[in-house]
């Protein structure tokens, strides 16, 4: 009878672990699924219960009319972010764009979501060297607010690298200091922020604050092959300097 039970609990076991991870894939795809035609299927809901109520009645038509209502609301409030950020993990940063050009209103998105949104648009203008629109777009998003704090060291951490990189060092350095005195979500940004804000002091001859800022960011031990460079890059030239 013990060992009996002991096979139950161990198949019952064996199936969880073969086929739990297979049912969340299905379901994950099926939400991606809905997610991607939720306004076609919204639209057909709709249809369908507009024509069944004029039909039929009103009381049968409620559910379709419901379900189109969920689909068309939950389309418009929060868009195909969910698709965009999986999408721009994967490096397929063609389908991201893809997806964000289907959000025909941005301005009817929840606010947190409509931030996130503008946010990615900025990142996506980035990689197309786009810095106008970066620029347009981030600050798009710190109008729409921030989800949490930390977000929004991050719109600020943007706009101070796209300000970098226009060239505006004044706006850069503002920014990027702000950004760290609200907080970066992971010691990578922190170290990039910094690296930065040692460049824009060495631009200035301000060699002291240029090796404040370059010893903070690399007492981040940051591992990122990019930064890890730039670390060792900017070593050279700070070993020489004066102060």
């Amino acid at each position: 009878m013990i060992t009996k039970v002991i096979n139950q609990s161990t198949s019952s076991h064996l199936f969880l672990f073969i086929f739990a991870p297979l049912i969340y894939i299905i379901q994950m795809k099926a939400f991606n699924l809905f997610i991607l035609y939720r306004l076609p299927l919204g639209i057909v809901l709709l249809l369908g219960g507009v024509a069944l109520g004029f039909t039929v009645g009103w009381w049968e038509a409620t559910i379709p009319l419901f379900l189109a209502v969920v689909c068309l609301v939950t389309h418009f409030m929060f868009g195909p972010m969910r698709l965009v950020q999986e999408a721009v993990e994967a490096g397929n940063i063609d389908v991201a764009m893809g997806l964000m050009n289907k959000v025909a209103f941005p301005k009817l998105l929840y606010k947190p979501i409509r931030s996130v949104y503008y946010f990615m648009q900025s990142n996506l203008a980035m990689y197309n060297k786009d810095l106008d629109k970066a620029e347009a777009t981030i600050r798009q998003s710190i109008a729409s607010g921030s989800p949490m704090k930390e977000y929004e060291g991050m719109q600020y951490f943007q706009l101070g690298t796209i300000s970098y990189q226009k060239n505006d060092l004044k706006t850069a350095d503002q920014n990027l200091r702000k950004a760290l005195k609200m907080g970066l979500p992971d010691k990578e940004n922190t170290a990039a922020a910094l690296l930065t804000l040692a460049s824009i002091a060495m631009s200035r001859r301000d060699f002291k604050t240029a090796k404040d800022y370059f010893r903070r960011a690399k007492a981040q031990k940051p591992t990122t092959a990019q930064i890890v460079s730039q670390i060792k890059e900017m070593d050279k030239y700070i070993s020489r300097m004066p102060g």
